[in-house]
């Protein structure tokens, strides 16, 4: 009698089902409850950075693959620069079971304050293979301020 033929990935899926599982209960709180479709901000699309001095310039990359520059949003005010946009998700087919889904679709945003004194006019933008480089010149002072440390005092017992 032939062995019947098992899926090639089963062990792998098994292993990723339990995860989602595990995954659920920590956000439902129950395996029966309902899942919330509403995205919070610990569950936000955000999209990762680095942020280097090159010089006196400071260089933020962001990871964008998937987002046309048309859908991307740079903008700096009062010291705070902003990245924002949205992936656009892809249809499902009706037919389409999903073993593993890890992409993330939808809006974002990231913000982050500049150095203070920073000149916007000084601030520049590059869309290469899926990577937003900003260049913000002259935005590192060679000099960093040492904090001053205020004393505490306590108070005397009544």
């Amino acid at each position: 009698m032939a062995k019947p033929r098992s899926h090639p990935l089963r062990g792998f899926l098994d292993m990723m089902s339990e995860m989602e599982r595990i995954r659920n209960v920590g956000r439902r709180g129950s395996e029966g409850g309902q899942e919330s479709t509403a995205r919070t901000h610990a569950t936000a699309w955000v999209p990762t950075t680095d942020i280097v001095a090159r010089g006196q310039d400071l260089v933020i990359s962001a990871e964008l693959a998937g987002v046309p520059p048309r859908d991307i949003d740079i903008s700096v005010s009062e010291g705070v620069l902003t990245i924002s946009g949205e992936r656009q998700g892809y249809p499902d087919d009706a037919d389409d079971t999903h073993y593993v889904r890890e992409r993330y679709f939808g809006a974002f945003r990231r913000s982050m304050v500049l150095p203070d004194g920073v000149d916007e006019r000084k601030v520049s933008a590059n869309f290469d293979s899926g990577v937003v480089t900003i260049t913000v010149r002259d935005a590192v002072d060679a000099s960093v301020p040492t904090p001053h440390r205020i004393p505490l005092t306590e108070s005397e017992p009544q």
